[in-house]
């Protein structure tokens, strides 16, 4: 729908073309009109106000010298056909342009096509900026991807957090019941992690979360899935694989970690890990098995891995 002021400016122009110059030059948005080659044959006060140009800098200059040499092609087109009357008679479309200083802004650009002293067509553009109301959008659109981001993901170390990992367990149960697939899962937990918390605080403390899971993510394959259940206990989903691989592949990641100083204090940390196995049942009971599982490492000493 084009404006009712827009309208109304449309009118007059069909009406009279004396009341042209009149209305292009007091007019509050920026208004110019464009020969049948696009150069530029009037601009009025708020159009070179808007783009930082002086009247004499635009006359008899292109119409796309506002906008990118990406879009220059696609506009000439757009224009050439708009003159030539295969569009319709008024245009409204949405811009990226830029001004005099090379800013980009955002306007939308409402076009009619009238008839000159020469009885050949022009273009007459009026602009609108929705500069402002476009940056609002990109930045609730960030909002809401940061939201949607948060709502899956563990913020401190970006892993699927408990609610979106369990989501996932359970999607690959179901790929194991209908395929018959093997599945292994691991739950490791970061021993003595208080201790650290305790002597060196928690900033230093989630760094070291931090870079134990991105220590574990190298250990691990790319198709391995790692979630953050709370605190310093960990979940790592590993489809198609058996016990025996998955205890193979916590014991890497128990050495990689062990011989790994974290931190700007050079902190030795250790990770006790269970292991569980799907066989028909619910990943509740899977997620206990591991859990019991690192337990007895934990009372055997910890840094290792057991299959429960």
């Amino acid at each position: 729908m084009i404006d009712k002021g827009l309208e109304q400016i449309y009118q007059l122009f069909s009406r009279s073309k004396r009341n042209t110059e009149n209305i292009i030059s007091t007019a509050p948005l920026g208004i110019c009109i464009t020969d049948p080659d696009g150069h530029f044959e009037m601009v009025n006060a708020a159009y070179c106000n808007f783009y930082g140009y002086c009247e004499e800098e635009l006359l008899e200059k292109h119409f796309t010298l506002m906008v990118s040499p990406a879009n220059r092609d696609k506009l000439t087109s757009l224009h050439e056909e708009f003159i030539q009357g295969n569009c319709d008679q008024e245009l409204r479309q949405e811009w990226e342009v830029h001004d005099k200083q090379g800013e980009k802004r955002t306007v939308i650009a409402e076009a009619a096509r009238i008839e000159g002293d020469d009885g050949r067509p022009r273009k007459v553009t009026f602009i609108v900026d929705i500069t402002e109301r476009k940056q609002l959008e990109e930045r609730l659109k960030q909002a809401n991807q940061r939201l949607d981001y948060l709502a899956h993901h563990d913020e401190l170390t970006g892993l699927f957090n408990r609610r979106a990992g369990l989501k996932r367990l359970e999607e690959e149960l179901q790929r194991c019941k209908r395929y018959g697939n093997t599945m292994s899962i691991a739950i490791f937990d970061l021993d003595s992690f208080k201790a650290i918390n305790d002597t060196y605080g928690h900033g230093t403390g989630d760094s070291v979360l931090k870079e134990v899971t991105a220590v574990v993510g190298k250990t691990l394959r790319t198709t391995d899935i790692q979630v953050r259940l709370g605190g310093e206990e960990f979940l790592v989903i590993m489809p198609e694989v058996d016990t025996s691989a998955a205890k193979r592949a916590m014991e890497r990641v128990c050495d990689a970690i062990a011989t790994t100083r974290f931190t700007s204090q050079q902190l030795v940390v250790t990770v006790s890990a269970g292991i569980a196995c799907y066989v028909e049942t619910t990943n509740r009971c899977l997620l206990d098995q591991a859990d019991d599982a690192m337990y007895r490492v934990k009372e055997a000493g910890g840094n290792g891995a057991m299959i429960a």
